[in-house]
Formats: C-alpha cells, structure tokens, sequence
C-alpha cells in the first residue's frame, strides 16, 4: 500500500523549504512528498453551492501591460491555441496582472509558462493566487493533499497509478478527451497545473479548441446545435473515496465565452451523458459525432510539453483536453491541479 502523506512529510507547518525532497539513487520517493495523493475515506464535502461570479478578464487591459512586459518573451504553437511563455514569474504577478492573466488565457485558450517558481512558493500562497481566478473546486473522488482539500493531485508511479484507476487496460489507449468538473453547476474556468517529477520522455497534455472546433460546423449544423442542452455527470470511483455524492447537471452544448464572446462547443467524452429531449440513439448518434469531430481534429489541437518549472494555465470553458499516458510505468508523472469554478455556462 502506498504510504500516507503523513509519513513522508513533515507537519504542514514547518518551512516551505521542507516541501522539497530531492530524490537520489537510493531514495526514489517523489521529489515533493507534502503533494503526494492523499485519500482519507472519512472526508466529506457538502453539496456545492452557486456563487456569484465575475471573471477577472473583464478587469484587464486588452493591451497587457503588467504581463507581457518587454521581458515576456511569447511563442505561439497554433492559430488557434496555444502559448509558449517565458520572462514573467505568476507567482509576482501583481492584481492587474492577473486579470491580464485571465484574459490572455481566454484568448490563447492554453498558456504553457516556463522557468517558474510556481511548485516552491508554498501550498497557501498558491491557493491565494488561484482564488483570484474564482472559487477553487474540491474534487469528490480523486486524491487531495492532506490539510488542503482544493488540491487535485495527479500521479503515476510503480506504487500508484491514477490514470489505471480511471481507464482500464480494456482499452486500446487511454486518451480520454474532457474539460475539467463540467458536471459541476459552476464548471472550471482559469485551470492552473504545475509538474513536479516528469518522465525523460511523454507524458505531455494534449489540448483542442473547443472554439475552433465549433468554427468548423457549418452554419447549418451550427443552428441545430443552438438550444440544446446535454446532462453531465460526475463519476463515483470503484472502492474509493466519495467525498460528495455524484450530481447530474444541465448545461448548453455551445456556450459563449462572458469576457471574449466566443462560442464553443461544451461536450466531452468524459462527463456528457446524453442529449437532453433527444431519444437514446439520437442522442448516442450526435454526441459520437461530435466527440470524433474533437478528438479527431489535429489541425486545432496542440500537445503542451512538460519541464522542470512548467506551469499550464488554460481556460476549461473553451478547451478540451487528455493526458498521455506514452511513458513507463517505472517512471514517475506528479502534477497537481488548482481548479477555480466560473460562472454558470450560458448559450
């Protein structure tokens, strides 16, 4: 059985220097021990409560002074997605930064910052800086850190194994496309995610514009889309923890983007279950299509590659993502997840 965190870790308040163990030939424990999954049965959650929400991209000067300074340096992987950002450190980004922050996310869909101090700054000081961007979701299932609950942490290594956990060797290859708690009623907007131990090689992220993938429908098939609503559904964990019970929502199939005004598609493999009004086989029938449609669309989609310092910021309302599982087994992948919730999605 894996150990605790409460093993490995000193108490949560000794120094941030002691969130970092280095790992030598002997020791190959996780380099950040403090983050490692935490899974406490006895843990529960209320039912989430709508909260009045205002996107800070609103705030921000369309310009970006405070973020793209003349040390910023930027570079695009796609038209339509994706940023390469170097020069800056989020973690002394000031408030008008932040809401520049937002913004350019909403724009660029997948911010991938580079050199960051982001993974040693220390567990509250990340979380403060995430709640700017909303109020961060506590995941029902997956694990947490212990003492801070708004952690999702994403592992694999040879003593666990998350993403098993998640999709079976049933299948032929785990990519899995979906935006982050669209089950929610106030699903993830401005998404934060940090690696702390990456393998020599893969374990990228691949990302789609949901927007781009929308464009592409003709007009037609874009007013058929127009009124629909699909329900999502979280999933409940085979054996483990169920810190909320799983919730069945509504939302739109296209929403629009409150601060840039984009539409995009808002269905994913992960969570849509069904097509509200639509028989089971139509239902089936157009969701297969449009899950394709994502999942086939190489030419909207970029894969964000992950080093030492990385920090992906990406805008789930109008995104889609799935991790890779391309690594061995024997190789470790740590990354932890800050998620803010936006506001209700809306046509």
């Amino acid at each position: 059985m894996a150990p605790s965190v409460s093993d490995i870790v000193p108490p949560v308040t000794d120094a941030i220097a002691d969130l970092k163990l280095t790992a030598t030939k002997e020791d190959k424990g996780p380099s950040y021990p403090f983050y490692y999954p935490y899974y406490d049965p006895n843990e529960k959650f209320p039912p989430t409560q709508v909260y009045e929400h205002t996107d800070p991209g609103a705030k921000a000067d369309r310009a970006k002074p405070h973020l793209l300074t003349p040390e910023t340096n930027v570079t695009h992987l796609s038209p339509f997605l994706g940023t390469e950002v170097s020069g800056v450190q989020i973690s002394q980004l000031s408030e008008e930064g932040l809401n520049e922050l937002a913004l350019y996310a909403a724009e660029r869909k997948v911010l991938i910052f580079r050199n960051q101090d982001f993974k040693d700054i220390g567990p509250d000081r990340q979380i403060e800086i995430a709640k700017h961007f909303g109020r961060i979701q506590r995941h029902p299932t997956s694990g947490n850190v212990k003492g801070y609950p708004e952690f999702h942490v994403v592992y694999r290594g040879s003593e666990h194994d998350m993403l098993k956990e998640i999709i079976s060797d049933e299948r032929i290859n785990r990519t899995q496309w979906h935006s982050d708690v669209s089950y929610e009623k106030q699903p993830a907007g401005t998404t934060f995610f940090f690696i702390l131990d990456q393998p020599a090689v893969g374990g990228d992220t691949l990302f789609a514009s949901q927007v781009e993938a929308y464009n592409r429908l003709s007009p037609e098939f874009k007013k058929r889309l127009e009124g629909l609503r699909a329900q999502a559904e979280s999933s409940r964990r085979r054996g483990g923890v169920v810190r909320r019970e799983p919730i069945l929502t509504e939302h739109p199939l296209v929403r629009r983007h409150p601060v840039t005004g984009e539409k995009a598609l808002y269905v994913n493999q992960g969570f849509t279950r069904r097509i509200v009004g639509f028989k089971t086989e139509e239902s089936e029938y157009l969701l297969k299509f449009l899950f394709d449609h994502i999942a086939k669309g190489a030419d909207f989609q970029i894969r964000a590659r992950y080093e030492a310092g990385t920090v992906v910021v990406w805008d789930n309302r109008v995104t889609a993502h799935s991790a890779t599982a391309d690594f061995n087994l024997g190789d470790r992948r740590h990354a932890v997840r800050l998620t803010p919730q936006a506001e209700v999605p809306t046509e």
